[in-house]
């Protein structure tokens, strides 16, 4: 898709309601993409306040131009051709927990492991799952994020965010659509600013020694050595991505500077200036070969943005 929009205009108008510190003009968002990969954002910026993004919106739609929410920029793959628009990101404004009440608010660019940390220090237990995962929380109940038999849905009781009209809207739990990497927001449209949480008194040593466990599996089986999006593909029902890869002689192909782990076939890693053409390329030649001998399409858990062709 070929966006047309006034550059100068947009930058005009950002900085009237942005200080110059929040706006970064062509940014490369290899910079903040875990892939260590992607070409340039026309404007990347950074707001303090929910009052800020409801502005940022509305100058995309005065000027028509495109805006891409970032969390930590982990589960994706940003295009060599870059980002058209104004990329959001949701910094260290964003990044607090608050306990309030037998509940706990969290701002949607807050680490999720930074909170798995938290929650095991205060021997609150059910984000055990979740600890050294790099992406943020609001990118993780986008997604519904789990690990070792963990996911987001067992723990989000509500959930704020905001449309692309500046409305404000607030959910409760039954009503965010969770199921396998999915939720309500990769369908309506908004943006998740903040996160009510329920976590339950546990036992402090029982909660460390899961973490210790989860945190070692993650270790010894992860390539986290090299530049990743997580998991590359979901898991299909019935099989495990990474077996399937495996078992069809894939672990250690490669494409350029993008290899399937030697460590672990699920995961697609940028070992040598890997660009997202190369991965792209790689990902396709999985699903192809691991459908050819299995009958499985594998889908990608990476989510694809920018100007891809």
């Amino acid at each position: 898709m070929i966006f047309l929009f006034d550059k100068s205009l947009v930058l005009q108008k950002l900085n009237e309601v942005l200080n110059s510190k929040q706006i970064l003009v062509d940014e490369p968002m290899s910079k903040h993409s875990t892939f260590k990969i992607g070409g340039n954002a026309d404007f990347f910026v950074m707001p303090s306040s929910i009052e800020e993004v409801q502005s940022i919106f509305k100058i995309s739609g005065e000027c028509d131009v495109p805006v891409t929410v970032l969390g930590n920029g982990s589960n994706i793959l940003v295009s060599d051709n870059g980002i058209a628009g104004i990329v959001c990101s949701f910094g260290s404004p964003f990044s607090y927990i608050k306990p309030q009440d037998d509940k706990v608010l969290v701002g949607a660019g807050t680490i999720l492991g930074a909170v798995s940390k938290w929650a095991g220090e205060n021997s609150l237990t059910g984000m055990e799952f979740a600890v050294g995962i790099p992406g943020s929380v609001g990118g993780a109940v986008f997604m519904n994020a789990g690990a070792y038999d963990g996911e987001m849905k067992n723990v989000v009781t509500g959930v704020t965010a905001v449309s692309f009209d500046g409305k404000i809207f607030h959910y409760d739990a039954n009503q965010l659509g969770f199921a396998y990497r999915h939720s309500i927001f990769q369908d309506n449209n908004q943006i998740i600013c903040e996160i009510e949480l329920s976590l339950e008194k546990g036992n402090q040593e029982e909660i460390s020694s899961k973490m210790k466990d989860f945190t070692q599996r993650r270790i010894q089986k992860q390539p986290l050595e090299f530049p990743s999006a997580g998991s590359t593909f979901k898991r299909p029902e019935g099989y495990f991505a990474g077996t399937l890869i495996e078992q069809t002689g894939l672990k250690g192909f490669r494409i350029g500077g993008a290899e399937v782990s030697p460590k672990h076939a699920g995961f697609v890693v940028n070992t040598d200036h890997a660009t997202a053409a190369d991965v792209l390329e790689l990902i396709h030649e999985v699903q192809r070969r691991v459908n050819e001998k299995h009958h499985v399409m594998l889908q990608p858990e990476v989510r694809m943005i920018g100007k891809f062709n």
